[in-house]
């Protein structure tokens, strides 16, 4: 089967679609790439708005027939089309069946469980590498580790992740999280992406996402709950148990675990207070009422403030051998929405690669991580891009 088409972003006329369609048109000129979305009108004026000299594709999400006609000619699937239990998985079902790779940003875990519970034998047959979470959620978190773990070269007794961002929500991210809320089966527990076989005791008894107000004296600084952690940490575990598979195990009993950190307690406590009163929200009737004062689908962040964000992840890592290192991640931009086009855009591009350079090699494939399915080179090509990697010497 013959790809004509290098990359086709699918969701482009979206808020994060159309940064990744900038994020593109800037920086790969060379590139044969595509848009496809629900909306002729929307993807037509937005082609003209930015003087694309690319084809457009009109694909509903629930309809097999157009998507089949953009996954035939793509080599890769770029989704910004959330929320993906909606709209993502016929999408997900056509990149398998016509060998296309496929990319996402995607931190709706219950919905990869059921694409890992689909597709993962198929496409690990097929050697088509079906990546969710290529945003903000999940590529620090999953890289930071693997990073980590590499440049540590030894056997990894645990790592604590701890972040600090600034950034907004778009409505796209707002209205994931409400429709999420609605799934009685979106919290999955610590290994709702692992496979069963691969979990050793230790590991059960010594993971949690529960997370308290701390004071950390490695970092000076004051750790509380993530937003982030739960979803960010199920792709974590899993990279491990597929690394494991690839013979690239981190550790026999890797213990994972994702934090927020902040300058005081004050901080950390009234962080703690706010995702406590968000979680209230959308669990429960409240939400009925705050969704309509808040950001509608297309709505995101001002320039400024994408420009203005930032995020910044250490890795506290404890060898098996008793050692301690820290790793840190950098970003400059919102972590959500300028930073997440960018992840996802090289993501993809990096999927174009020779196959045989990336994690597992030429045959590898299945529904995998970003650390297991793109490894050294994608942290290579985000280094080139601006986010900073290093070992921290505190």
């Amino acid at each position: 089967m013959k790809k004509e088409i290098d990359i086709i972003i699918y969701g482009a006329t979206g808020f994060t679609g159309t940064l990744c369609v900038k994020y593109l048109k800037k920086n790969y000129p060379d590139l044969k790439w595509s848009i496809g979305g629900r909306n002729k009108e929307k993807l037509t004026k937005l082609s003209n708005k930015y003087s694309l000299n690319t084809e457009i594709f009109i694909a509903e999400g629930d309809d097999s027939s157009s998507l089949d006609k953009m996954t035939e000619k793509a080599k890769v699937i770029l989704s910004t089309a959330g929320p993906f239990h909606k709209y993502g998985s016929k999408l997900v079902e056509s990149c398998v069946k016509n060998s296309t790779h496929y990319v996402d940003i995607t931190g709706e875990t219950f919905w990869i469980k059921e694409m890992i519970k689909k597709h993962h034998e198929e496409a690990r047959r097929k050697s088509i590498r079906i990546i969710p979470s290529c945003g903000f959620d999940s590529i620090p978190s999953d890289l930071g580790v693997y990073y980590a773990c590499r440049e540590f070269g030894n056997s990894v007794e645990s790592i604590h992740s701890f972040y600090k961002w600034k950034g907004e929500a778009s409505g796209g991210t707002i209205e994931t999280m409400f429709t999420s809320s609605n799934n009685k089966k979106s919290y999955l527990g610590p290994f709702g992406l692992t496979p069963k076989k691969s979990i050793s005791s230790i590991q059960k008894d010594h993971t949690s996402d529960r997370v308290t107000i701390k004071k950390n004296t490695r970092l000076n600084a004051w750790s509380g709950p993530f937003i982030m952690a739960i979803p960010n940490a199920n792709i974590v575990r899993r990279s491990a148990a597929l690394l494991t598979e690839l013979g690239r195990s981190y550790g026999d009993n890797f213990i994972y675990k994702e934090h927020a950190y902040y300058s005081n307690k004050f901080g950390a406590f009234l962080g703690t207070i706010f995702l406590a009163i968000f979680g209230l929200i959308l669990f429960s009737p409240l939400k009925k009422m705050v969704r309509p004062f808040l950001k509608k689908p297309g709505q995101g962040p001002s320039k400024k403030v994408m420009d203005e964000g930032f995020f910044k992840g250490q890795f506290v890592l404890k060898g098996e051998d008793g050692n301690t290192n820290t790793y840190e991640l950098f970003g400059q931009g919102d972590p959500g929405y300028k930073l997440t086009s960018l992840f996802v855009c090289e993501s993809a591009i990096a999927l174009l690669e020779d196959p045989s350079d990336l994690s597992g090699g030429l045959s590898y494939g299945g529904v995998l991580t970003p650390a297991s399915g793109l490894g050294d080179i994608l942290i290579d090509r985000l280094q080139n891009a601006g986010i900073s990697f290093r070992k921290n010497n505190i």
